[in-house]
């Protein structure tokens, strides 16, 4: 989801034709044997524009979806993508560190899977007036619901300077966040700054000269990191995954995807943990509540082969991890 290269856009045209979902075979594999049974109930926690939500209820025509996005536009166009399902889906307006609280409003104990696909998506780098990309002159919004909360605006013209570089260290791993903040905190001084393309350029002409030569656009870490800042993705990441793994019941499974290595970092404590054993050290038997409570689907973070990425630029920076829960908490 999180790379800048762009497909012909358009509001006018329909979800399908938008969004390419990412690994989407592997996806399919290793939710199905949660999914075998009649009524299975799948979570979709990031629908997006419902790429796989699509594909998952083709896949299982006993199977129920329940699909969040914190994007209104994004959830009317899976309504429209997602209409010949929707005797079986329930799309709901919600953050997906909501999910809690949403399969308890839905009258859900457990659910037998949980997907994240995370980071910005096709419709929201497609419509420029979002303010996402740093290649197209927009207004610097970057919320992903644009119905409440601050805008990019809102950090780069109020933060102090200070706060401005631990985002961009904190959030875009940027080793020159102190110099872009502070170039950041000059030119608001003569006046608000309010567009991505002025943004771009400040970043661009504060990092040095042979910096820029390699790595990408120059201004693609401080993008992230103030769309990470805007949206509180990491805070909300780190509730939404133990929430996710306590909501499947036993055989039940966690896939995620993500796009940068904060999400990876954050996914794979939260799995690893679970899949290890608690036992103290020195302990000659394993009780049975020191067992792992998780079994890992996958040898690290499996990637995108390059016939994928060649087919969808967009997945080049994809990391998939999953999980299996393979015993009830103590």
């Amino acid at each position: 989801m999180d790379d800048e290269r762009r497909v012909a856009a358009g509001p006018e045209r329909p979800a399908a034709q938008r969004h390419v979902p990412v690994l989407l075979h592997r996806v399919l594999e290793l939710l199905a044997p949660a999914l075998h049974a009649p009524g299975a109930v799948v979570v979709d926690a990031t629908l997006g524009m419902a790429g796989h939500a699509e594909a998952i209820l083709t896949a299982h025509p006993a199977a129920r979806l329940i699909g969040l996005d914190r994007d209104a536009d994004a959830l009317g166009l899976a309504g429209v993508r997602l209409a010949p399902f929707a005797d079986r889906t329930t799309l709901v307006h919600a953050v997906y560190d909501q999910l809690p609280d949403v399969l308890v409003d839905l009258g859900h104990d457990v659910v037998d899977a949980v997907l994240f696909d995370l980071g910005v998506s096709s419709l929201q780098l497609d419509e420029v007036e979002r303010g996402f990309s740093y290649a197209h002159d927009a207004p610097l919004d970057m919320r992903m619901d644009r119905s409440t909360g601050k805008t990019a605006a809102d950090v780069v013209n109020d933060y102090p300077a200070r706060d401005l570089a631990r985002v961009l260290r904190q959030y875009g791993e940027e080793r020159f966040a102190v110099r872009i903040a502070d170039s950041i905190v000059r030119e608001r001084q003569r006046a608000p700054l309010a567009s991505t393309a002025r943004l771009a350029e400040l970043v661009r002409d504060a990092i040095p000269a042979a910096t820029r030569r390699t790595g990408g656009h120059p201004a693609k870490r401080t993008f992230q990191a103030l769309r990470i800042e805007v949206n509180a993705e990491l805070s909300v990441l780190e509730r939404a995954i133990p929430a996710a793994v306590a909501a499947i019941g036993v055989g039940g499974r966690v896939v995620v995807l993500s796009y940068q290595s904060l999400e990876d970092r954050l996914v794979k404590r939260v799995f690893t943990a679970g899949a290890a054993s608690t036992a103290p050290a020195g302990l000659p038997v394993e009780l049975p509540e020191h067992a792992p409570r998780l079994r890992l689907l996958t040898r690290g973070a499996e990637q995108p082969d390059a016939a994928e990425v060649a087919e969808n630029p967009r997945a080049a920076s994809a990391k998939l991890r999953a999980v299996e829960r393979v015993r009830d908490a103590a």
